[in-house]
């Protein structure tokens, strides 16, 4: 069997009009011989009867600090809600289907309620659907323990479903169909000359997906580079391509052009702060017992600059009382930065290239933009600014890369 996944967000199956263009999906790859089997998110966005935030409310109404094995089972009722309905609306147009829980397709979690990770999954409930001609329509997001307890797999956890059924069935591909054309160089709302990128490869969406794009969960795009599971990110409500994403950006297998793609895309990250231990005494700081008390305390730190002498680092914004009380706890003073936002450019183009830094170092400089620290990975340079800054910061990025164009329109920036 040639399977294709195709996973369809809140706002594709939030509207009868929405329903009628997924069924219009299913069909289109079934008349080109493909075995579809569908994942669906909650139905709507918050505010809406059966979307996720709109339960959680609900919930919280009876109890203001609800248990987090309850909130699980209330948070799964969206995606159930929403295979039945779309299986319903499968039907009335002539598809034999069948609606499945998480559990009922075979995803086993692991006992974390509210961002529960996949460990292994079971399809033989969906094959043997398959095997009698039917279309399976699985509920996204949710999964159960070895012991029968239901799970919810965290924010943007119908993606993961979706991919972790491709690997398990050895699907063609897994097609995410959201509201928007595709993965932007950048966030259309911040840039507004951002374009839909054609190809990516796993690398360059994972980071971006850590570094703040939302249109694909982390988790997801690394299930399908681990079982190299190509996705494609496109829209439910138009007939463009979208995004490819597979193992290579194809742009990368002639090297020697000078129009290869450096810098893919440009993301953000908001509601940040800057912490600066402040070291009066002229001896070494005490950064070991500071990053165990800080992990203890549950805050995650990121951006990280250690030397002998000083020690800065980045947090949510909203840990910042708790991390002003365990660094009190330790007799450590600090200065605090808050409200700022990291900037990251993201290329697999960028892997060993000189001056890429020198580029992004000088677009901020001349767009007025001052760099409070930095950090990089091999596929990622990150710049923490003001968050009144971002706008700028992003905008003389996108613009220095020149990721408005295509490859052939470019100069060779790097």
């Amino acid at each position: 069997m040639k399977v294709v996944i195709q996973k369809f967000g809140g706002t594709s199956v939030a509207t009868d009009d929405a329903r009628q263009r997924l069924v219009a999906r299913v069909k289109h790859a079934m008349s080109d011989g493909l075995v579809p089997v569908v994942v669906v998110s909650a139905m709507g966005r918050g505010g809406e009867p059966y979307a996720t935030d709109t339960l959680i409310d609900l919930a919280k109404e009876a109890c203001p600090d609800p248990d987090p094995r309850e909130l699980d089972l209330i948070m799964s009722c969206g995606e159930t809600i929403s295979t039945v309905v779309v299986s319903g609306t499968l039907r009335s147009a002539g598809i034999d289907s069948i609606a499945m829980t998480g559990a009922q397709a075979g995803l086993i979690t692991d006992g974390t309620y509210g961002n529960s990770r996949i460990v292994r999954v079971d399809p033989a409930r969906v094959i043997e659907q398959l095997e009698m001609r039917k279309t399976p329509v699985i509920a996204g997001f949710q999964g159960v323990t070895e012991t029968g307890e239901t799970t919810t797999l965290g924010r943007g956890g119908s993606d993961t479903t979706a991919v972790a059924i491709g690997a398990a069935l050895g699907a063609l591909n897994v097609e995410i169909f959201t509201d928007v054309d595709g993965i932007k160089t950048a966030d259309p709302r911040v840039v507004p000359q951002a374009r839909t990128i054609d190809r990516m490869s796993y690398d360059e969406i994972s980071q971006m997906a850590h570094e703040g794009a939302k249109v694909i969960h982390p988790r997801a795009v690394e299930i399908a580079m681990r079982h190299n599971v190509p996705l494609r990110i496109r829209s439910t409500f138009d007939d463009s391509p979208g995004t490819l994403v597979s193992r290579t950006q194809g742009a990368l297998a002639w090297p020697e052009s000078r129009h290869y793609q450096v810098v893919t895309g440009i993301t953000h990250v908001t509601d940040l702060c800057h912490v600066s231990l402040l070291n009066g005494t002229g001896e070494a700081l005490p950064v070991t017992s500071v990053f165990r008390k800080l992990a203890e305390g549950g805050v995650s730190v990121d951006m990280i600059s250690v030397s002998q002498d000083d020690c800065s680092f980045v947090i949510k914004d909203d840990v910042y009382d708790r991390t002003n009380r365990i660094l009190k706890g330790l007799g450590l003073g600090a200065d605090f930065k808050r409200r700022c936002a990291k900037v990251s450019v993201v290329g697999s183009g960028m892997r060993g290239v000189p001056g890429v830094m020198a580029n992004v170092a000088e677009a901020l400089h001349d767009a007025g933009v001052g760099i409070l620290q930095t950090s990089d990975s091999h596929v990622t340079i990150s710049c923490l600014v003001s968050h009144e800054n971002l706008e700028k910061a992003a905008r003389a990025l996108h613009e220095r890369f020149e990721l408005a164009k295509t490859n052939g329109d470019r100069r060779d920036v790097s």
